[in-house]
């Protein structure tokens, strides 16, 4: 597995024979404003496969279903635990996804439904999940502006056990919503966890679609997503510029302001659920870590 930070030449892969896929984006279904056909266009344009992959929700990939494209598309959805890390889901069939959607997740959506889910930590998302024939990384895993939305800033605070990431079958490596150094805490993180490696932009702007890309020498999807398993893909992309980090988020934040009560409630619940976790943290390794046991 290799990772290159540099802008992928998508017809120069595809020539070579490879299968290059953007596997984290969002459409007007969840926190963006992009319309999955004009995705589609672009994509197919730019010579770029496509997970996609909206917050808790599948509408768009569902919109698609029976369409014929001449670049690969997975069917996917990015999860936001309770807990606050998001996990991509991946997987092999559509309708697989959908009767997981329906059982699942849709009886935990919040008001907001792209917000953290009711009653679905990390672990029993995982739990949930065994079993299914899917493919799971941790999206962003150092999270974003030090939030726990990733699963890696979570075990470093000690909210999550390393176990968890073992559990996974791949860390995203490069995010371009990321820092260069978030990603290759990453990196270095999944190497030391024994996981693969998956690669998207998180994007959000229809601009954005291929400028990380996961890649494969396999010529269908099922090939792909157990490539990803046995770690034989590399990744080639690059970080966004703050510019384009600027557009993004007034992008998604336009979208939540619709959603203002459920938003602040849920961010609520998510920090008194951190506050907790750090006293339970601190008791546990002695108070302010001076404390010694009784005599």
């Amino acid at each position: 597995m290799e990772v290159e930070y540099c802008k992928p030449d998508l017809r120069l892969l595809e020539e070579n024979g490879l299968m290059a896929v953007d596997m984290h984006f969002h459409t007007n279904c969840s926190d963006s404003f992009t319309d999955v056909n004009k995705l589609m266009e672009l994509a197919q344009a730019r010579r770029a496969g496509v997970a996609i992959t909206d917050h808790n929700l599948i509408g768009s990939v569902q919109s698609i279903q029976g369409n014929e494209y001449s670049v690969p598309v997975i069917p996917g959805m990015e999860v936001s635990a309770s807990d606050g890390p998001h996990i991509l889901v991946y997987f092999y069939e559509y309708k697989d996804l959908e009767v997981f959607w329906a059982r699942e997740i849709r009886p935990r959506l919040n008001h907001c439904p792209w917000l953290a889910l009711k009653d679905c930590p990390t672990e029993k998302l995982l739990d949930l999940l065994e079993g299914e024939c899917c493919v799971v990384s941790a999206a962003h895993p150092m999270g974003y502006m030090m939030s726990n939305k990733g699963v890696e800033v979570c075990i470093s605070k000690g909210y999550l056990g390393p176990e968890v990431a073992k559990r996974l079958d791949a860390y995203e490596v490069v995010c371009s919503g990321m820092t260069r150094r978030s990603n290759e805490l990453a990196r270095e993180a999944a190497v030391r966890y024994g996981i693969g490696f998956t690669g998207g932009t998180d994007g959000h702007l229809l601009t954005e679609v291929g400028n990380v890309v996961t890649v494969s020498d396999e010529t269908d999807v099922d090939g792909f997503l157990d490539s990803v398993k046995d770690r034989k893909v590399d990744i080639y992309g690059i970080e966004k510029s703050a510019s384009k980090k600027m557009q993004m988020g007034s992008a998604s934040s336009a979208k939540f302001v619709r959603h203002a009560p459920s938003t602040v409630h849920v961010q609520a619940e998510q920090a008194l659920m951190s506050i907790k976790r750090g006293i339970h943290k601190r008791a546990s390794t002695g108070f302010m870590g001076t404390a010694e046991p009784p005599a």
